[in-house]
């Protein structure tokens, strides 16, 4: 039995070991001034600056899905939750598994009370993280805030 475990365990150390090797990030892509100055903006909480920085890059690259969730971040924390929804689809449809954007989007649902799209998102991030993770946990405390806020 313990030869068993012993096989088991090694197997997943290089089933992990092997998902390493394929999930290594890509050799580094030359930064974008517009990106990097988008995220300092909303790093100091410049609404204004981030969105102009991201349409700056969504105009360059259409097909950034971190450009459209950064302006929806943006927009979302301005104020205008209409233009927030606009910018996290359209990064979601960009890449269904953007976990930022299923966050980010699953909070606005909650500004917007609508617990039900807020818990549908949610309920992709579990399926997205193979192991919790910082948006599915973010998420998921948002919503329990949530629905105590409304007993």
């Amino acid at each position: 039995m313990r030869n068993v475990m012993l096989f088991v365990l090694l197997g997943i150390g290089m089933t992990f070991n092997v998902y390493a090797e394929i999930s290594e990030p890509a050799p580094a892509v030359r930064s974008d001034p517009d990106f990097d100055n988008g995220r300092k903006a909303l790093e100091a909480q410049n609404w204004k600056l981030a969105i102009e920085n991201f349409s700056k890059v969504a105009a360059k690259d259409q097909k950034n899905a971190d450009a459209q969730n950064g302006l929806g971040y943006a927009w979302r924390k301005s104020g205008n939750l209409e233009l927030a929804f606009k910018h996290y689809n359209e990064a979601l449809r960009l890449d269904p598994r953007h976990r930022g954007a299923h966050e980010y989007i699953g909070e606005a649902y909650l500004m917007a009370n609508n617990l039900a799209k807020a818990e549908e998102h949610l309920t992709a991030l579990d399926k997205l993280c193979f192991f919790p993770c910082e948006e599915y946990t973010d998420l998921k405390k948002a919503v329990e805030e949530y629905k105590r806020g409304k007993k």
